[in-house]
């Protein structure tokens, strides 16, 4: 029995995960599709997401709501984004960023018909460009392996950020440093956020994600 989880737009079945198909009897990623009353569920994988990793590991609230406006750094071939997409619904929007050509294409395809996503072909690091196709968002959600993955979150969140909006970002060790623990690198980022934001959540995304942990954070 698929019922609402503590998140918003979230449901859940024995462990599972699901959102509302926002285009019912369309896949995105292979993903099951399950009806309940007449009403359309996707499974979310969390093998394949790290937010529906997050979710899984004990996080009690994502700040994504229905009609949000997102700013989705590093989308990929569009399997969370999709999700999102689910969440956020018919009246919110997702400005879906990459910087690699053939998975954005990947992107558009897998998203045909949904109507509340901007495909961004840019490097989430050129605010100034991004500026001319994206507007004030609710909400930055940022999964980029880069050296300087922190400065772009913030970056960002300085440049579209509304006041009192939220920020998700995905942090992989590896990316940063190979030549240090994890555990610090982990540490050393919570000093940078917790200099300009409020850190409302913090997880690790084991066994789902070797190496990984999720920052949600509050604009000041």
């Amino acid at each position: 029995m698929i019922t609402k989880s503590r998140i918003f737009e979230v449901y859940e079945d024995r462990g599972r995960l699901f959102t509302l198909n926002l285009t019912p009897g369309k896949r995105v990623y292979d993903e099951q599709l399950v009806k309940q009353n007449n009403i359309e569920y996707r499974e979310w994988d969390a093998w394949g997401s790290k937010l529906a990793t997050v979710i899984l590991n004990g996080c009690r609230n994502i700040f994504l709501r229905k009609d949000d406006v997102v700013l989705y750094l590093g989308s990929a071939s569009g399997t969370t984004v999709s999700h999102v997409s689910d969440i956020v619904g018919k009246e919110g929007f997702v400005f879906a960023v990459d910087i690699a050509p053939r998975v954005m294409r990947d992107l558009i395809f897998n998203c045909e018909g949904r109507k509340n996503i901007a495909p961004v072909l840019e490097s989430a690091n050129h605010t100034k460009m991004l500026g001319e196709r994206v507007s004030a968002v609710d909400v930055i959600y940022q999964d980029i392996a880069h050296k300087d993955q922190v400065e772009i979150f913030l970056k960002n969140i300085n440049t579209f950020l509304k006041k009192d909006g939220y920020a998700i970002i995905a942090i992989k060790a590896r990316s940063i440093d190979v030549t240090k623990y994890p555990k610090q690198i982990f540490k050393e980022v919570r000093e940078i956020l917790e200099k300009e934001l409020t850190i409302v959540d913090y997880r690790g995304l084991e066994p789902y994600q070797k190496d990984h942990v999720m920052f949600i954070c509050k604009n000041k």
